[in-house]
């Protein structure tokens, strides 16, 4: 069974800054701020959800279909695909244009100052989904967003069951609009500050908004993740890493294992004890796409 995944592919150039931000940066001269930051440790990793996702769920053994964009500079994120032997048949280069680009630098004490370009991004909504393509379960994943307004509309159109996943993305949509993404949705999947502000978007508790899905997944970092069903929630235990490496792209691994466990039919609490497992694997590796099993 395939997964269609719609999202972002993304280069994510990481910089570590040995100081403190806090040191460098003089709260009483924000108006004229003008600063400069050494970054001896660079590196520039492939990213983005759409790419992230399919990477989990091959390493699992399932069948992903990535769908987005990716600039004039993609090419090495083509050849990595297919050296991954993972589809490329629903990507588009984007021509007079660059492939996402977020530029993310951290402070010695993990504080995170990031500039992020879409780019070909934009552009997503110019891939469309079809009958022909033969898809039983799919994703919308952050992503340009008329790309997620229509995927998840040709999705429910053609009776594709889909997770609807906003990410990073959910603040770009009103009450209206995410309420249509529930409704259109099969299952929703959101972190636990995510949870809290589509709570607060559309006016319903978690548990309200699952009794109109299959089902609403929590995630909840060090903490697992709560598996709602009809309103009823159930505590998915976490996996203890062997160390606490690097989060970035964890949420895209845990979504990987989750799409593998809905191919498969399996219970959402199976799906998320996977989750939890690839999850803890990829926090102990650098890069969102480093990890092995």
């Amino acid at each position: 069974m395939a997964s269609l995944i719609c999202g972002s592919f993304a280069f994510d150039t990481i910089m570590n800054f040995e100081g403190r931000f806090a040191e460098q940066i003089l709260p009483d001269q924000l108006h004229i701020l003008n600063v400069s930051f050494l970054v001896p440790a660079l590196r520039r990793d492939f990213g983005g959800c759409a790419g992230n996702i399919a990477y989990s769920l091959k390493l699992l053994g399932g069948e992903p279909l990535p769908m987005g964009t990716l600039g004039q500079d993609g090419q090495s994120y083509l050849d990595r695909l297919k050296d991954l032997k993972i589809s490329t048949q629903f990507i588009k280069e984007v021509p007079d244009s660059y492939t996402a680009q977020a530029m993310i630098m951290t402070d010695k004490d993990n504080n995170q100052i990031t500039a992020f370009h879409p780019g070909a991004m934009n552009q997503a909504h110019l891939n469309e989904i079809n009958a022909s393509h033969n898809i039983k379960v799919a994703i919308i994943a952050p992503d340009g967003k008329e790309a997620m307004v229509n995927h998840a509309q040709q999705l429910f159109d053609l009776k594709i069951p889909f997770v609807f996943d906003p990410g990073q993305g959910l603040p770009m949509f009103n009450a209206q609009e995410l309420k249509k993404f529930i409704s259109q949705a099969t299952w929703v999947t959101v972190n636990d500050y995510e949870a809290k502000l589509l709570e607060e978007r559309v006016g319903q508790s978690v548990a309200d908004i699952s009794k109109s899905l299959k089902g609403l997944i929590v995630t909840l970092g060090a903490e697992g993740c709560q598996v709602w069903e009809g309103g009823q929630s159930t505590h998915v235990a976490p996996v203890k890493a062997e160390r606490v490496l690097d989060p970035t792209g964890c949420g895209d691994a845990w979504r990987g294992a989750l799409l593998f466990g809905l191919e498969q039919a399996w219970s959402l609490v199976k799906c998320a004890e996977l989750g939890n497992k690839i999850g803890a694997l990829k926090i102990a590796q650098k890069g969102p796409q480093n990890y092995l099993l």
